[in-house]
């Protein structure tokens, strides 16, 4: 049985150069949360430019459904795509919370609280120890 998250292959061969380019080039905000999701520093493991159905997510994490949007300016001009987008998502059962650019790069305490809470870890010792 094909999973529905997973990117047909024919189509995962376009996406693949894209998904690897956005890795090697993230913005500003996305390498600052990135360097506090990665190796299970929140109690579990995320991935980032990772491909669902026919889009790039910034941030994954299967095991809590989660999907994480750090969104630049360019967010401000593909309202409607975004709508689509994450309402697609969101029907393959995935929670999906957005954060601006300015958030992130601001508030990374509170971006991490709601990424925990997002997903259902039993306390915030995780919050504690990406602080380290």
């Amino acid at each position: 049985m094909v999973s529905k998250t997973r990117v047909p292959g024919d189509l995962w061969e376009k996406l693949r150069p894209i998904a690897r380019e956005m890795r090697h080039a993230p913005t500003p905000a996305e390498n600052m949360l990135w360097q506090h999701l990665r190796r299970h520093q929140l109690g579990m493991q995320f991935r980032r430019q990772h491909g669902i159905g026919q889009f790039i997510v910034d941030f994954y994490c299967r095991q809590a459904k989660l999907v994480v949007e750090v969104d630049g300016a360019i967010h401000q001009y593909t309202v409607e795509e975004d709508v689509v987008r994450q309402e697609f998502i969101e029907s393959l059962g995935f929670r999906v919370i957005r954060f601006p650019n300015e958030d992130v790069l601001t508030n990374m305490d509170g971006v991490l609280a709601q990424i925990i809470a997002a997903t259902n870890l039993p306390n915030l010792e995780a919050l504690d120890k990406a602080r380290e």
